[in-house]
């Protein structure tokens, strides 16, 4: 079987290497080394500049239906639009956290036209910014047990409790929530999804300073804020299917991970090319040869997998199983490299982003931040157990 892109997909990609290659500076490995613009204020500004540059081409939303500001581009030009994006850590390309990849998409699914006028233009602009709120102190991968209360009010809902680990909820202006609706239903039955205006009285938020120094994360307090019933997404006590379309939108996004990835091992491969070691060449060392050689085999691995993951979505099935197998893969394919690199690098590979660093400070920093990958979007173990019951039809545990 031969593998190759279309006329149009080889045009997109090539078209997208000339505006990044404009519109960013030479060597530009993003603030801090990973995409994640919204733990600093100067890679936040980044984003901001870029998404409104992104926008006016239509690329911010570029697999989004035209009528709601896309191009309707195929699933396929999606992809390689994100490897892109990815690989060269442009930032600004979700509107804060999953505005563009999984809260648009879903609210398209499942919102009311009124709220798809208010929101999807927006987002589409680049002029609106959003977090995701599912997590609780007590509440990790049994996402289910959320216990952050809503009170249904006349017309509003009445929201108390506490939400962690809230990406970006400091530089959102809505937020995407669970809820719980009915304590006494099932679980999994009693949650609600609804927007929040984070500028809503009652909302208090807390940035938290992660061990890459940076400001990534959030606690979110909910004290009696107010919200309309109306924005409210679907049925109430009926989220749980709601938000488990968003995390499959979510985890469609493993070329994100792996694109990341595969830029760091490639610029590790340049810097064992050019850094010697006791009068050799690192690249000279078969054992570092070899270990380069498996983890770009992984790089092309985690593509073809993502690859493979819109080809079904262009003919209209629906990946699962598949696209926790590209997200695990891509989390963990980041966490070998970052640490390999380290290892050949010994105490340069623990200087941080700067002027004269070798790779910029990018493996250090992707040494701190991917330890959140295997954990946010679902841990590997949750995914695993996706992996084992739908994908190869094992028994539950």
């Amino acid at each position: 079987m031969e593998f190759g892109f279309t006329e149009k997909e080889n045009a997109l990609r090539k078209e997208l290497r000339e505006f990044i290659a404009k519109e960013l500076p030479p060597g530009w490995v993003g603030e801090g080394g990973v995409n994640e613009e919204y733990g600093t204020d100067k890679g936040w500004e980044a984003a901001k500049v870029m998404a409104k540059k992104l926008a006016a081409k239509k690329w911010l939303t570029i697999a989004w239906p035209k009528e709601y500001g896309g191009l309707g581009a195929s699933h396929m030009e999606h992809v390689i639009y994100r490897e892109e994006m990815a690989y060269h850590a442009v930032p600004g390309v979700d509107m804060g956290v999953g505005g563009v990849n999984w809260i648009g998409p879903t609210l398209m699914m499942f919102g009311t036209e009124e709220q798809k006028k208010k929101h999807l233009p927006k987002i589409a602009a680049g002029e609106t910014f959003w977090c995701t709120a599912y997590s609780e102190p007590e509440v990790g991968s049994d996402m289910a047990s959320m216990k952050c209360r809503a009170v249904r009010k006349g017309n509003e809902y009445v929201i108390n409790g506490q939400k962690v680990w809230i990406s970006g909820g400091h530089r959102a202006d809505w937020c995407w929530m669970g809820v719980r609706t009915d304590p006494e239903a099932p679980k999994h039955r009693g949650i609600t999804l609804i927007l929040v205006d984070m500028k809503t009285p009652g909302v208090t938020v807390k940035p938290l300073l992660n061990m890459a120094d940076s400001y990534a994360n959030c606690e979110v307090f909910f004290d009696d804020a107010h919200v309309p019933v109306e924005n409210r997404i679907g049925e109430e006590n009926q989220g749980w299917r709601y938000i488990m379309t968003a995390l499959d939108f979510e985890r469609t996004a493993g070329i994100d991970l792996t694109a990341r990835a595969h830029r760091m091992a490639d610029e590790l491969v340049k810097y064992c090319s050019q850094t010697k070691r006791d009068g050799k060449l690192l690249s000279e060392d078969p054992l570092i040869r070899n270990k380069l050689a498996d983890l770009l085999i992984e790089c092309e691995v985690g593509r073809l997998m993502c690859y493979r993951i819109a080809w079904m979505e262009d003919r209209n099935q629906v990946p699962n199983y598949e696209a926790s197998t590209a997200k695990t893969l891509g989390a963990e394919l980041g966490q070998k490299i970052s640490n390999f690199g380290l290892h050949i690098m010994g105490l340069y590979g623990q200087l941080e982003h700067g002027h004269g660093v070798p790779i910029k400070g990018m493996l250090h920093e992707a040494y701190l931040y991917t330890r959140g990958d295997t954990i946010a979007g679902g841990t590997s173990e949750i995914n695993r157990n996706v992996i084992a019951m739908r994908g190869l039809g094992l028994p539950r545990g």
